[in-house]
Order: structure tokens, then sequence, then C-alpha cells
């Protein structure tokens, strides 16, 4: 069994202060990609709700057979919930992480789902979600050192 004494980083109370790395900037990167992805999601479901025939699929062509309006409330919900969460991400708040991490994960199952409507930008969102998910889950506990 190794010695404490033979490890390269001194052990750290949890009270001691840390210094944040340079890696603090994705977590930014994140809170402002959870901003964008909320107000872009908030677009696509508003659109979804008053004008549905702008999509290329019809309905039945969507992995889930419902009526656009359902997915406007859906991408609308998600939209709001994302915009509060990258608020929280930048006060340095553990749950704004955890519930940012969630939506971005139901959102790339969204969009996965809403592919056949809107190819190129579910695609685009989908990159955004993945980059938000690596961004919180490794770098996020850095934000509140700042």
């Amino acid at each position: 069994m190794a010695d404490l004494r033979d490890q390269e980083t001194p052990y750290l109370p949890p009270t001691a202060h840390r210094e944040p790395t340079a890696w603090v900037g994705m977590v930014v990167f994140a809170g402002v990609m959870l901003l964008l992805m909320g107000g872009f999601q908030a677009i696509e479901g508003l659109v979804a709700i008053f004008k549905d025939e702008y999509y290329v699929a019809t309905e039945s062509g969507l992995v889930l057979n419902v009526d656009y309006t359902v997915w406007g409330w859906t991408h609308l919900l998600l939209g709001v919930i994302a915009v509060l969460a990258g608020i929280g991400i930048f006060l340095g708040q553990m749950w704004a992480r955890v519930v940012g991490i969630i939506i971005a994960a139901v959102s790339a199952l969204a969009n996965l789902m809403f592919l056949p409507a809107y190819p190129v930008w579910c695609t685009i969102m989908i990159a955004t979600d993945v980059l938000i998910i690596y961004a919180l889950s490794v770098h996020g506990r850095e934000v509140r050192y700042r």
C-alpha cells in the first residue's frame, strides 16, 4: 500500500481553499451554452406551437407520433429550465450543475426524436448538449472557487 507522502499532490481538507485551474473557462462555456441552448429550445418550441407547418416532416414522420404542439411545449419547457440552470451555474450552484447535465441529456434525447422534422438544427443541438454534459461533469466544481 502506498504511503500518502508519496503522492504528488498534498491532501487538502474540505475547508481548504483551492485555486481554480484554467478549466473554469469550460464551466463558464457550459453556462453560456446552456443559456443559448435554452433560448434555442424555447424558439424551437414556440415555432412548433404557433407554426407547425414550418417543419419538414409530417407528424407521422416523427419518432413519436404526437402533435407538434406537444413537441413545442416540451421544447419550451426544456428551454426555460436550461436558462435557469445556466444562471445557476454562473452563481456556482451545485443544483444547477446537476440540473444542467440532466436537461442536456433530456434535450439530446428530445432532439434525437425530433430529428426527422428538422435534421440540421437537431444535430447541432445534440452536439451542444454533449459539450455541456462534458464541461459540467468533468470541470463543474471549479466554478465555485472563482
